[in-house]
């Protein structure tokens, strides 16, 4: 039970003073005899009006009580609410090429890649969501799962150097269709993240996209890089030394790959803009939520209001019949 107007609870607090006044009156109405011998009275049987002279005042205690409740508007519900979640598929296609470790994003490109996109990965607990990386081939580093903790810790093995270097951009594309062609998800989205140019596999990028759309899969393409030149290391059998390399990629062929299937291209060119694209593919995609509210409720302040009455009624029937009193 609930109380629609639970504000009305407070009159009950007038009770307080209303019974102190009550006994406070008694106190000082007692009239008093003084008997040389009571036994004979204590014999006597008490009258109906004896155990009747507290019944008005408990009635009317009973009539604010019930009016207090009353003005309150209890109402019954079966049940508050019901909810159902139907969540999204998302394969992230993510670039591990050599290229990735250029340090224009701090402490590098595939490091700000991961951490971002586990972040927005732990953010969405209705979606299943998997991982695929790709270099100069691909594989699915993570199927499509609601377990992100599992998610998580598989994005952080991460690394450069997993699978032979390269960027096969459609193959990595293919690889995300086949892990999500046969789902029952109505929505399905791809996030491909990459810093190159496709220059491996036996598939060609729009080839690939063509396909995402025939099963409905929206491509979110995310081009990664700074503009002008960035900073890469590079191993050699001195140790790690480092060059620069021109940031530019095919932008042309993601934003086809984008548009193509429906989705949307981004350029990130440092962190914080990684970020923003994450939050706004995050808001492109939110998860669809079926909420069924049984607002039906039930009044139940009908009974207070009757008992009320009644009480009020048995009181002016009690004070005017049983204790009524001759008026000279």
């Amino acid at each position: 039970m609930i109380f629609h107007s639970p504000a009305y609870l407070f009159l009950l607090l007038l009770l307080i003073p209303v019974i102190g006044w009550y006994i406070w009156q008694l106190r000082n109405a007692q009239a008093t005899i003084q008997l040389s011998d009571a036994k004979e009275l204590e014999r006597q049987p008490k009258s109906l009006r004896v155990w009747l002279i507290h019944v008005p005042f408990v009635l009317r205690v009973a009539c604010i009580t019930l009016l207090s409740l009353a003005l309150a508007r209890p109402q019954l519900s079966n049940r508050w609410q019901s909810e159902s979640t139907e969540g999204i598929d998302i394969m992230m296609a993510l670039d591990v090429s050599g290229t990735m470790l250029a340090e224009d994003l701090k402490p590098n490109r595939l490091e700000a890649a991961k951490e971002v996109a586990t972040e927005f990965a732990m953010s969405r607990p209705n979606d299943n969501i998997g991982l695929v990386i790709f270099a100069g081939e691909s594989f699915t580093q993570c199927p499509l799962t609601t377990d992100h903790t599992v998610l998580a810790n598989l994005f952080r093995s991460v690394n450069f150097g997993m699978i032979d270097d390269g960027t096969a951009i459609g193959l990595g594309l293919a690889n995300c269709v086949n892990r999500m062609k046969d789902s029952p998800t109505k929505s399905k989205v791809i996030i491909l993240l990459t810093d190159g140019s496709n220059n491996s596999g036996e598939i060609d990028p729009l080839t690939a996209a063509e396909i995402a759309k025939t099963y409905g899969i929206r491509v979110y393409a995310i081009g990664v890089g700074s503009h002008g030149q960035a900073r890469v290391p590079v191993q050699t059998p001195y140790g790690t030394q480092y060059m620069m390399m021109d940031s530019e990629f095919d932008e042309e062929t993601l934003k086809k790959i984008a548009y193509t299937t429906g989705g949307e291209y981004f350029r990130a060119t440092d962190n914080k803009s990684l970020t923003y694209v994450y939050k706004s593919i995050d808001q492109l995609e939110k998860s669809k939520i079926r909420v069924r509210e049984f607002s039906k409720r039930s009044e139940y302040f009908y009974p207070f209001l009757l008992a009320a009455i009644l009480c009020l009624l048995l009181d002016m029937i009690i004070r005017h019949f049983a204790l009524r009193t001759i008026m000279e």
